[in-house]
């Protein structure tokens, strides 16, 4: 699904599920909740820290996808086209950055 496609989604499901968006404020607030989920299982299941038991079931993917959603929201709510965006970024990294990685010695 293209990043537009996936922007229509979110905005159609706060249309007919949501009755409005969170506040910028909120959805900031909300995303930020999200990312340390994200850090609390990346931390536990392939850093140093120990699993806990309650934490074993969380779904990484699931919990990245919540992510996803906060920032489509923050994107429609700003009037952002993620895609034109991402597409300008990737642009960007490619030209500044095409034998940066390739020559660090520490990604050998």
């Amino acid at each position: 699904m293209e990043l537009t496609k996936a922007q229509e989604a979110v905005d159609n499901w706060i249309k007919e599920h949501g009755v409005r968006y969170f506040n910028e404020l909120t959805n900031m607030a909300q995303l930020t909740e999200e990312v340390g989920e994200v850090a609390r299982i990346i931390a536990r299941r392939y850093g140093e820290q120990s699993e806990k038991e309650s934490d074993k079931d969380k779904d990484l993917g699931e919990e990245l996808a919540d992510v996803l959603f906060v920032v489509l929201c923050l994107a429609n709510q700003t009037g952002i086209d993620l895609q034109e965006a991402f597409d300008r970024k990737l642009d960007i990294k490619t030209k500044r950055d095409s034998e940066r990685h390739k020559n660090n010695e520490k990604l050998k």
